[in-house]
């Protein structure tokens, strides 16, 4: 496949993702669960966006903010699990440059944002209980709007980059990517010119957007816990941090896969093996997705009986 001629244009080259390097034989079993958890990622938030857009008792700032992670949660499956598949059952490996290019966009944009909303349902539950004879106040249905363009606006020019910088590099003909979805790195390990800057802007995104999303999410539960622990009644306590179990839930399962795909790749590459490496990051785009709206049915009792009430009127 691989093509031995010299500063290619990448334009003219089609490109092989691979799957997972070293378990070819199992595609077809990876597949099962693989496709199985993307069905029920994509029907369980959309059925949770319906029922948050359609239910007035779930127009609170904690719901609203909820079905932007949804939407981020079906995008990202979206935008990876069906050429996944297609490696999978019909061995379609080839992808164009710019295909690649801009699946790498959408999943790196995509991550952004959805770690920008994960701060912003971190700060709605801080407001909810260190100000909650405010809380209306402070979280109109403008600010959240706001809110939600701003995660937008600053994942779009943060991700923007990548763009321009995998386009900069010259090609020597390599064009098999050892991975199932296209992401930065991988494609600009194809490249025969020095990647330093690739590098450090990734490093740099990592640390400065999602990094620092992570230490407002700890500054935000830091000041929740003091005010929690100044409640005199145990019961109190318990009911206000039960409201944060999901959160804190849907959080561990973003950022733990996230950021050991991230790190696996660019420092761990002797001691990880690359197929490991490669299927928690298939696995990073459809267990969050899916698991996030039954952690939200699960914990959420409000969700709870609309969707007892839901499925009883249908039935």
């Amino acid at each position: 496949m691989a093509s031995s001629y010299n500063h290619t244009s990448p334009q003219d080259v089609w490109y092989f993702l691979i799957g997972i390097p070293g378990l070819e034989g199992l595609h077809s079993w990876i597949s099962i669960p693989i496709c199985s958890m993307y069905i029920v990622a994509v029907v369980g938030n959309i059925f949770l966006i319906f029922l948050i857009m359609t239910e007035h008792s779930l127009h609170e700032p904690m719901y609203l903010f909820l079905s932007m992670l949804a939407l981020a949660d079906i995008l990202l499956s979206t935008a990876t699990a069906p050429k996944m598949l297609a490696i999978f059952w019909f061995h379609s490996t080839s992808i164009s440059f710019g295909s690649c290019v801009s699946q790498m966009f959408f999943i790196h944009f995509i991550f952004v944002a959805e770690s920008a909303i994960l701060l912003a349902m971190s700060f709605d539950r801080y407001v909810a209980i260190c100000y909650p004879l405010r809380y209306t106040t402070i979280l109109t249905p403008s600010v959240i709007g706001k809110i939600g363009i701003a995660a937008v606006v600053r994942s779009f020019f943060i991700c923007c980059p990548f763009i321009f910088l995998v386009y900069r590099l010259s090609y020597c003909g390599r064009n098999i990517i050892p991975h199932s979805y296209c992401e930065h790195m991988g494609i600009a390990r194809l490249a025969c010119d020095n990647i330093s800057v690739n590098i450090i802007y990734g490093l740099t995104v990592a640390l400065l957007s999602t990094g620092m999303d992570i230490v407002f999410i700890i500054m935000s539960y830091t000041m929740i816990l003091r005010t929690v622990f100044q409640i005199p009644s145990w019961a109190a306590r318990f009911k206000a941090l039960n409201t944060c179990g999901s959160h804190i839930c849907v959080i561990l399962l973003f950022y733990t896969p996230a950021f050991f795909s991230f790190f696996a790749h660019r420092f761990g590459g002797k001691t990880i093996p690359r197929h490991i490496h490669i299927l928690v990051a298939n696995l990073y785009v459809v267990v969050p997705p899916m698991l996030n709206p039954i952690i939200y049915g699960v914990k959420t009792k409000q969700i709870q009986d609309l969707v007892i009430v839901f499925f009883s009127s249908i039935s």
